[in-house]
């Protein structure tokens, strides 16, 4: 019996050729998005400051657009946003966008972590607080502390506090031939020096 198959080359079949929408360079425009600043990451989602329209900020939730890849966006990074920003419950936001870093903060590999990580981009300063006494101060946590902003192109100021406890005197000359800035805090005493130099910065706290 034979096939009605039987008089076909099937040398003469080709495989279909997969269709595909031709790849084009263009990308779409955002010139109308929305400037803001990341101030937390949760698990894909971003909560960040837009400006209002009074002059203040209001805080909206966006997600990553897909044309950012695999891009890491940290708090302190400036973003370009599309989408809600209402900042209603369930409103989203689409991060389209992220700006030239000023200063990077990194995290560098250990035991734990294997991998350098960005943690915190645009910082002006870090300041590093270190009790005077109970515990007693670090020497070797401030050092690496202080590398890490200089390595960020980040200013640092040294924030000793529990003065009450403790003459701050000899940490204080430690670090002086350093140039690095320093304030001294004591329980019930003034912040006004504190706060002076933490006004108009974007300050990142360790310790």
């Amino acid at each position: 019996m034979t096939s009605r198959y039987d008089d076909h080359d099937p040398d003469s079949y080709g495989r279909p050729r997969r269709r595909t929408r031709p790849r084009t360079k263009e990308r779409p425009s955002y010139d109308g998005a929305t400037l803001a600043r990341v101030i937390a990451v949760d698990r894909g989602r971003f909560t960040l400051l837009v400006p209002d329209d009074d002059g203040g900020e209001r805080e909206v939730t966006a997600m990553q657009s897909r044309a950012l890849g695999r891009k890491a966006i940290v708090v302190g990074d400036e973003v370009r946003v599309v989408g809600d920003l209402s900042g209603d419950e369930g409103s989203l936001g689409r991060v389209v966008e992220v700006a030239p870093r000023r200063t990077v903060l990194r995290r560098s590999a250990d035991d734990d972590d294997p991998v350098e990580r960005v943690i915190v981009a645009n910082a002006d300063q870090l300041v590093i607080v270190t009790a005077l006494a109970d515990p007693p101060p670090r020497p070797r946590l401030i050092d690496r502390c202080l590398v890490a902003a200089y390595d960020a192109g980040m200013g640092a100021l040294l924030c000793l506090t529990k003065a009450d406890l403790a003459d701050p005197d000899e940490l204080l000359g430690a670090y002086r031939p350093l140039g690095v800035t320093a304030v001294v805090t004591s329980r019930g005493g003034s912040t006004q020096d504190l706060r002076e130099r933490l006004a108009d910065r974007v300050s990142v706290l360790v310790g």
